[in-house]
């Protein structure tokens, strides 16, 4: 499985009830209408959101997608071609106003940590406190350095550190000068899985324990909905969805995101008075979410993730289908299963379930909550 490919039983590794964060009354940052334009080129359209104090939000989406554009828009490193942005409750960027980088009181935390290698750990850190007399920075350093958990090492050159250990620098040398905004730009993308999921979760604490509000950006599903308080996803320069990570994941608002998200299946229906009626059997209408009386006798697209389906081996006479692909994960097996309508959908099932490519097998529907569904496309 990829890196950035969630599988559905995956479970986010932050707290399962996020730390508070403020309402959309206490924006730190605003985006109006934003969009940027390279030509006859639109990278990102229409955008409008909102960044609250103390909140770490996930820019999420495909590569192209317009996540990393819309970061440098809020860096100052791009200017937008239409909208407007607001930091602070100050514009910073807008038809008549355009504010540098370097003045708007912004921190950033590239993927590559950008350490300065002819400068120690201490040096790094302090390098953005350039009006702060020596013995306020070296107090300011010392906090910091405890807060990243690296006392000790601030004499260190940066090829003597870990990746990890270089991440926790370059994140102590964003926050030195205390910005209105942190932006972390794909900051695990160059460690190894094993630190990758150890560093985000250590960053998420940093992060809180400062009280900074930040904005990250990456493609990697499992990486923003682990970390995050709320999740932007986005796809062709557009905003799809923002929510926080269960109602993302558990209730998404276009196919997109329900497919972006997760090993997700589609269960092709049929809308009845009061009955759905699929491939593997029909189940009373109300199991989906919002479906109106307008959508007796359309076709609908059910969406079904792996933990809501289980197979159960059958002779061809009585099968819904076919297995068409496994994937062994560890713990668990997923199994593709091809039913008889076409329909291709995921079962998860214990490591201890061994069935094979081919096998015939019912599907059972074991969901225990009602299910996002889409109108059938084409």
């Amino acid at each position: 499985m990829a890196d950035s490919e969630l599988s559905s039983d995956a479970t986010p590794d932050r707290e399962s009830t996020p730390e508070p964060v403020g309402d959309a009354a206490d924006a730190v940052l605003e985006l109006e209408d934003v969009t940027k334009q390279y030509g006859a080129e639109t990278a990102v359209r229409d955008v409008t959101l909102d960044v609250r104090d103390g909140e770490l939000l996930t820019l999420l989406g495909p590569s192209g997608c317009g996540k990393t554009t819309t970061l440098r828009l809020l860096a100052g490193l791009e200017r937008p071609s239409e909208g407007s942005i607001s930091l602070a409750g100050d514009v910073v960027a807008g038809p008549s106003t355009y504010v540098e980088a370097e003045d708007r009181g912004v921190g950033i935390v590239f993927q590559d940590f950008a350490l300065f290698p002819h400068l120690s750990v201490r040096e790094n850190v302090a390098f953005g406190l350039k009006d702060a007399d020596g013995e306020t920075t070296e107090d300011r350093v010392d906090e910091l350095l405890d807060l990243v958990d690296m006392p000790g090492m601030g004499d260190r050159s940066p090829d003597q550190l870990s990746g990890g250990q270089q991440q926790r620098v370059a994140l102590a040398r964003s926050l030195a000068p205390e910005p209105d905004i942190l932006l972390l730009d794909e900051p695990f993308s160059n460690l190894d899985v094993r630190l990758r999921v150890e560093m985000r979760e250590e960053v998420r604490r940093i992060l809180k324990a400062a009280g900074v509000t930040a904005v990250s950006v990456t493609h990697d599903q499992e990486e923003a909905l682990s970390i995050s308080d709320r999740v932007a996803v986005m796809n062709d320069g557009r905003l799809e969805q923002v929510g926080d990570p269960e109602a993302v994941f558990e209730h998404p608002e276009s196919r997109f995101v329900a497919s972006f998200l997760g090993q997700a299946g589609f269960l092709s229906a049929r809308v009845g008075d009061g009955t759905i009626d699929t491939a593997i059997g029909s189940y009373d209408r109300t199991l989906l979410k919002g479906l109106s009386d307008g959508y007796t006798g359309a076709m609908v697209d059910v969406l079904v993730r792996p933990d809501d389906l289980r197979a159960v081996p059958a002779n061809e006479a009585n099968a819904d289908g076919a297995i068409v692909r496994r994937q062994y994960t560890g713990p668990s097996f997923i199994y593709h299963v091809e039913l008889d309508n076409g329909d291709v959908v995921r079962c998860l099932h214990n490591h201890a379930e061994d069935m094979d490519v081919g096998e015939h097998v019912t599907v059972d529907l074991v969901s225990d909550h009602s299910l996002a569904w889409y109108p059938t496309q084409g």
